[in-house]
């Protein structure tokens, strides 16, 4: 019998963050398919009651917490310490865990620990021939590979934007709270607080509904013969305002301040994607001023609904790699645009 185990940890507000309530659905999918598994669920954090809630009708068995102000912040080695005493408690087989960037550290650690072996970037989780199995993406995201393994414990890593967040309703088992000791040594590592970037600054954003890719050509001169840099990113950074959009690049923008070149000041390796970047997950994705060539299509291979706003009307986006392209100037499209949503009621907070 195969025992699942899935592990999560609580945001500062004390619920789980959507990745983790992704990773519950994916669990409780993987024990309907395979009927000889049984759900048990873990949970990590200062005070955990608002997220037992949050998985309330999972299926779990059985629930343990880990919590306490030694688990409120993320930490490696008190992290570490607790996702393995949640596994060795219930004598999991399969540790499932959203690959956060708390987690995401520790996990191969406490593979480590367990004898276990470890799979990362998964984007499913299924049942093949009567066994589970992980799918991921290789070689640029254009080959997906299903893997099986004999091996246990087996840790896996579920990628954010798989599956949808989990809103199950019904009961859950009282959560028995198991204690994890907390040495000296532990807590050598102190959280002294946090840097952020402002909201209006903040440039990537995971959870947004559109991604807002630009090209290489708002620093190109423009129909009117000039070079508008300055403009490109007072319109793009307007538009990321007012639309709350996530903003990516390609590698062509990002890497034109080694060539010398005027640049858009606000763009860095962790906002380009596509073929040398990241494969966003977002539910729409507006192009501008990109040629929409292999690169682009590879990086946005997930992403339901791609428009373009391109004055070329043969550029590689119409070759079938868009729903919609809009031929027509970029600098006068955002402009616009920012302005109607400049005009539209602010939601609350």
């Amino acid at each position: 019998m195969e025992t699942t185990l899935i592990v999560a940890h609580t945001d500062g507000d004390g619920t789980l963050p959507k990745p983790a309530m992704e990773a519950v659905t994916a669990a409780t999918q993987l024990v309907a398919e395979f009927p000889e598994a049984r759900l048990i669920a873990g949970i990590v954090g200062g005070q955990t009651w608002n997220a037992l809630e949050q998985i309330a009708g999972c299926g779990a068995v059985k629930v343990f917490s880990v919590s306490g102000n030694d688990f409120a912040l993320a930490r490696y080695s008190t992290d570490a310490a607790a996702v393995e005493a949640l596994a060795r408690r219930c004598g999991a087989t399969l540790v499932l865990a959203p690959a956060t960037s708390r987690f995401s550290r520790v996990l191969g650690g406490v593979a480590q620990r367990l004898n276990a072996r470890i799979d990362t970037h998964v984007t499913r989780v299924s049942v093949v021939d009567g066994s589970p199995a992980t799918s991921r993406w290789y070689y640029r995201q254009r080959m997906e590979a299903v893997l099986q393994r004999s091996s246990r414990p087996w840790v896996i890593a579920l990628d954010p934007g798989c599956y949808p967040p989990w809103q199950g309703q019904g009961d859950l088992p009282a959560a028995e709270s198991l204690s994890v000791e907390v040495t000296d040594t532990l807590r050598r590592t102190r959280v002294e607080g946090f840097r952020a970037p402002q909201a209006d600054e903040q440039t990537i954003r995971p959870d947004a509904d559109l991604l807002f890719v630009a090209g290489a050509g708002w620093t190109k001169k423009q129909r009117d013969g000039r070079v508008r840099t300055d403009e490109a990113a007072a319109l793009i950074l307007e538009f990321l305002r007012s639309s709350r959009a996530s903003l990516g690049s390609s590698k062509s923008l990002v890497d034109l301040s080694g060539e010398g070149q005027a640049v858009l000041p606000f763009l860095t390796h962790l906002n380009q994607v596509g073929q040398t970047g990241s494969t966003p997950r977002h539910p729409k994705g507006l192009a501008t001023c990109c040629h929409g060539e292999e690169p682009h299509v590879v990086g946005w291979r997930f992403i339901s609904e791609r428009r373009a706003v391109n004055l070329d009307p043969d550029c590689g986006w119409v070759r079938g790699k868009a729903d919609v392209l809009y031929v027509a100037d970029a600098f006068e499209v955002i402009a616009r645009v920012s302005e109607l949503l400049a005009k539209e009621p602010k939601p609350d907070g």
